[in-house]
């Protein structure tokens, strides 16, 4: 048995176990407007065509029925939800700022963030975000979605894993040579079938950096305070492989690899209240 009672901006509901005890649960309303913010993976790059965006695809804000992504179970609850996606290929954290800006502008009020991959993925360990600059960033974009949404719901989905990437294709011939010559994620990717202790120690570090982005922004989404949710790093967890990225890069998710994503974070996100 559910109560529902509530007012535009939340509604509690209590919920009746099975032993009669009554537990209170955080129920929020559907968003009018929800913005996909972050890098490539959030633009669908590479899920529908040879190096190129497909925000249909994209497991936030998409609209293709095969990814089933947050806009299109959102829109199931509600027909007036209206999707933007300013996520930009190849964005650092310190691009999530000026995304934050443009959601504030749209009015958004719910916006889903997933970067970092780039801010690891470079061509030496050197170049890497330092994790206490990709912190710092993320608070001052959140900051800034707060003084200009104060209602806006966030939602943080986790870095992929990058060495489990590296794992799936390191014996694939196709996606070693596409890693090669394209130069993807050397810091991860480079020397594929090395085994020396160097290249090993070189990829446990930069999973170690990965897993430090994914700590600060789980801390970083807590002190947003209840208005923000993760992913309790779903994503990064999730053993995905080959056929869940993209054969034009064997990098990027592809349509299977964004249903995952929309699955993964969708199920750790907010309790909507369904107003039917």
């Amino acid at each position: 048995m559910i109560a529902r009672l509530g007012s535009a901006s939340l509604a509690a509901v209590v919920v009746l176990s099975g032993s009669g005890a009554a537990r209170a649960v955080s129920v929020q309303p559907v968003p009018e407007i929800m913005a996909a913010l972050g890098d490539s993976i959030s633009t669908g790059f590479n899920a529908c065509g040879l190096y190129v965006s497909c925000p249909s695809r994209s497991w936030s804000s998409g609209d293709n029925r095969e990814v089933s992504s947050h806009y299109l179970r959102l829109s199931r609850l509600s027909g007036t939800l209206h999707n933007l996606n300013f996520a930009v290929p190849g964005s650092t954290s310190a691009d999530l700022l000026g995304q934050v800006k443009k959601a504030v502008e749209a009015k958004a009020d719910y916006v889903t963030i997933l970067i970092g991959a780039q801010d690891a993925c470079v061509r030496t360990e050197q170049a890497m975000t330092p994790v206490s600059t990709y912190r710092a960033r993320l608070d001052r974009a959140l900051q800034e979605l707060r003084s200009g949404m104060p209602g806006a719901r966030v939602f943080f989905a986790s870095i992929p894993d990058l060495r489990r990437l590296w794992r799936a294709g390191k014996d694939n011939p196709l996606a070693r040579s596409f890693w090669t010559l394209g130069r993807i994620c050397q810091t991860m990717l480079a020397k594929p079938r090395s085994a020396k202790r160097a290249d090993k120690q070189r990829r446990s570090r930069v999973r170690e950096r990965v897993m430090a982005y994914n700590r600060e922004a789980a801390r970083a989404c807590a002190a947003y305070g209840p208005s923000c949710r993760t992913d309790g790093g779903a994503v990064f967890s999730f053993p995905f492989t080959l056929d869940h990225v993209s054969k034009w890069d064997y990098f990027h998710p592809s349509t299977a690899g964004q249903r995952v994503l929309a699955e993964q974070t969708y199920a750790h996100g907010f309790d909507w209240l369904d107003p039917r």
